[in-house]
Parts: structure tokens; sequence; C-alpha cells
């Protein structure tokens, strides 16, 4: 079944749809999956790689990772660095930072050699050229030339990743930095040979689903809309009909997140301090990996809505699974957090696999649901959502509202973090997500985040009367711990 235009993005598709049927009919076996993937990568087929058997090793490859193990066989396993690199996938990028094109007229003035500062540009038989061994990569010579006939590419990976820490080794292989990687997936989704994948865990929940654990499904407020034209209601009957005991909205752990941190902001700025929210688990990577005292001094110390909903279903259900549905791979890392109540995590694309594997279609599903969170809860999916429903609860608690600061995609989010540590930020609150547009732009979305807002608009009219306050009375978490990482 085709879902992508994206070639790289439907061959993971194909790989965890085989997984899953696999898994499904007790026969999962890593040769089992490799004799499929060489069907898929045949002979007679398409040709992104130089053969037929380096495409079949960047499939084998991906098949690991699908299967919760890490992409290279010889590679330490290390299972909170959910984000991976494929080695054999990773040779496609333009090695050379700068480069002369053919524009290059070789002109009087050699203003590219002039401003060279280390001897790496020299004049050639027909048009500049650069010696790498003494190029320092500044870009002086690109900025130089009049005729703008020298480029510099940045890789991908590295453009995009807000913290860098993308690098390459010897033989030009991305490297992923531990030590700085806030698992955003932003590389993952930028890489145009799909050389960047996190690990799945499709795998232990279908095993999971198969032996009769009950199990709860907590889905994201961003998968409205992500599948054709399935209502939510509709959406959430397919994924119990995988097994799942119920599917509950996280929307509604969303409301108790909101109007805690609400009471939480009051506190913030009776001390003269900003506060940053909690419901981007790559945006608070960010802030305690690369900004400590703001995650100390800044953050609330609220739980996401996703860990809020699994801390009130373990309270209540002490003894059956709950699994986080949404777009995200920074979640897998958060649900191995010591104290963490939510046992997995799957992307939307991995159950939709386990969709297709079941024959299960969104669309022709009757619909369900009976929880009713606000659509402030369900709007943290997009940017802006979460700054709007701490300042709804504050109207509907008769406060005045509050300058928020929406910092949209995670090179945003590093410079309002960095103005809040120079004490130059401007406002009350920060609202961080580090997916360009909130999670409705997350790596692992299915439809484009402007066809799943419309969908969602629309969807949501009817339950525009409902407020944050109503939510949570009827829903209420007020028995349930929500400070962030306790156990």
């Amino acid at each position: 079944m085709t879902v992508f235009t994206n070639d790289a993005r439907q061959f993971k598709f194909d790989v965890l749809t085989e997984i899953a049927r696999q898994a499904y009919a007790g026969d999962l076996k890593e040769e089992n999956v490799q004799g499929w993937a060489r069907n898929l990568v045949s002979l007679n087929g398409p040709r992104y790689r130089c053969c037929v058997y380096k495409e079949r090793e960047i499939l084998r490859q991906r098949v690991r990772l699908s299967m919760g193990k890490m992409a290279n066989d010889a590679a330490e396993y290390k299972p909170e660095q959910i984000v991976q690199v494929i080695d054999a996938a990773c040779d496609g990028c333009t090695i050379r930072k700068i480069a002369v094109t053919d524009n290059c007229r070789k002109c009087m003035t050699k203003a590219c050699q002039a401003a060279c500062h280390f001897g790496a540009m020299t004049m050639g038989t027909n048009r500049a050229q650069i010696d790498y061994e003494k190029c320092k990569e500044c870009g002086a010579c690109a900025r130089a030339c009049p005729y703008n006939a020298i480029v510099v590419t940045e890789r991908p990976c590295y453009a995009h990743c807000p913290v860098q820490a993308i690098s390459w080794d010897e033989n030009g292989i991305a490297r992923i930095d531990e030590t700085k990687c806030i698992n955003c997936g932003q590389c993952e989704l930028s890489c145009p040979f799909g050389a960047v994948e996190d690990v799945s865990w499709i795998v232990p929940v279908i095993e999971m689903l198969k032996s009769g654990y009950p199990c709860y499904a907590v889905v994201a407020p961003s998968i409205q809309g992500q599948f054709e034209n399935a209502s939510l209601g509709q959406i959430k009957k397919a994924i119990e009909a995988l097994g799942f005991k119920k599917c509950l909205e996280v929307a509604a752990g969303a409301d108790a997140v909101a109007y805690e941190e609400a009471q939480e902001l009051k506190k913030h700025m009776e001390a003269g301090k900003p506060m940053t929210t909690s419901c981007c688990t790559a945006f608070v990577n960010m802030l305690e990996m690369h900004f400590p005292e703001q995650y100390a001094e800044n953050k609330s110390t609220l739980v996401t809505p996703m860990m809020a909903i699994a801390r009130k279903l373990k309270k209540q259900y002490p003894h059956h699974g709950v699994v986080f549905i949404g777009p995200c791979v920074a979640k897998k890392q958060e649900a191995m957090m010591k104290g963490s109540k939510v046992d997995y995590v799957l992307t939307f694309e991995e159950v939709y696999a386990m969709m297709i594997a079941n024959d299960i279609s969104p669309v022709n599903m009757e619909e369900t649901g009976d929880d009713r969170p606000s659509n402030y809860g369900r709007n943290f999916a997009a940017s802006g959502g979460v700054a709007a429903a701490v300042n709804e609860v504050l109207r509907e608690e008769g406060h005045a509202p509050v300058n928020a600061i929406m910092a949209n995609g995670g090179f945003e989010c590093k410079q309002q973090l960095t103005l809040i540590k120079n004490g130059k930020f401007t406002a009350n609150i920060l609202e961080g997500m580090v997916c360009p547009g909130g999670c409705i732009g997350g790596p692992a979305v299915i439809a484009s985040p402007a066809t799943v807002k419309g969908r969602m608009v629309r969807e949501n009219m009817k339950n525009k009367e409902r407020t944050v306050l109503d939510a949570i009375a009827e829903d209420s978490y007020s028995e349930v711990d929500l400070e962030v990482r306790k156990v």
C-alpha cells in the first residue's frame, strides 16, 4: 500500500508492515523479513544506490531498527538513543561543504582568491579550484564571488539539528553526539536518503497484545486528521480493533496540565521569572541538556500530557499496560526514563502498519469516544496551542491574559532560551515546540500539517463550547501527582 510519496519513508513503512504481519503470525525471524526485503529491492527495481546489494544492506539495517535492534550489528546497544544513523545509507550527501560551480568565469578580479586567508583558492585552467587540504570551510570565497559561482551546501541533517549534535567521521558518515542529541528527529525528517531512523517497539507491543495482557492506548491530539477522512472516533475504534482494551485521548491530560501550568505561572509572575512549558519532550531535553540553569529556574514542574494520563491510568489500573501513540520519536526516550508509567511508544507510521497488517481501515470503522477533552487540550497538537490553553484557563478563572511567546521549531526554541538566560526575554511564558508547526509537523506524521489542521478545525466545531474547567471537572486529575519525574 502506497502511503508516502517519499520513497525512503515508504520503504520504511513497507518494512514495518511486513514485520507487523509476521509478528502477528508468530513467525517473526530476521531472516524471514530479510528474504522479503530482498524481494522489495529486486534486480529490476528502482535504483537509488550504486547497486542492488547496497540497497539490500540498507534495508537489512532498516529491518534491525524496526525490530528494536541497533542498525549496526557491531554497535553497542544504547536503548535511550532512539535516533540512529544507518551507516550504509549515509553516503549520498555532498562531502564538500564549499564547491565551485560552472558559473565561475575565472574573472580578472579573483575576488574569491583574495578573500581566502588560507591559500586554499587558486585559478585552474577553466575555473577557480579549491585545495580541500587547506580549506577551512569558512565561506569567505562564496561571499566574495560576484557571480555567486561558489556554493555553500550544508548537509540536511546538520542544517536541521538545533543543538549541533550531528558531525561526521573520516569517511563522511554522519555521527550523533549522544551528549547533545535531544532525540527530536529533525535530522531523521530532513535526510533525503532516509539514513537517520528511529528504533521501533512495534514487536513488543504486538507480543503484549497477543498475550492478552490488558492494555490501554493513549493517542496524541495530533492523531486527528492523520488517516484520510477518518474521524477521531473512527481512528480510536480502529486502534481498539488491534487488541487494546480502550483508546483514550491524551488531550484530557493536556487539559489537566494546562490548568496546573496556569496556577504555576501565577507563582512565576509573582517571583518575576518567566516560565517555560513542559509538553514537548525534545524541548525539555534541550532545556535540561543545553540550558540547565533555565531548566532548574524557569521550566514548569509539570509532566507532559502523555505522562499525566499514563499516571492516572496506572493509578486506576496498576496491572494494565499503557501505550502512547503519536508523531514524536522523543516520546520513546521519555517512556524509558526512571519512574515512567508508559510501557511503550508507537508512532503514527507504526500503528498504521499494524492496521494494514490486520486489514483494518479507520474510514470503515464505527465511531467510538466517551472521553471529551476540550478543544484547547486537543489543540496542544499545533504551535501556539499550549500557550492558548494556559491563557484560556486564566480567562475562565477571571484573570487577565498573559504575554506569551511561541517558539516554533528548535532554532526558535534555542533563541528564546538564550534570551531567558541573558535576562532579555520579554514575555511571561515561553511555549517551546521543537517541531516546526508543533506536533502536527512531527517526524512520524502521515498527513501534512495543513491538512491535519483543517480537518481538526472542522471536526472540533461541535465541541467548541466545552471549556477547560468543564473538562477537568468531569475527568478529574486531582488524585494524580503531576509533578515531573517522580518515581
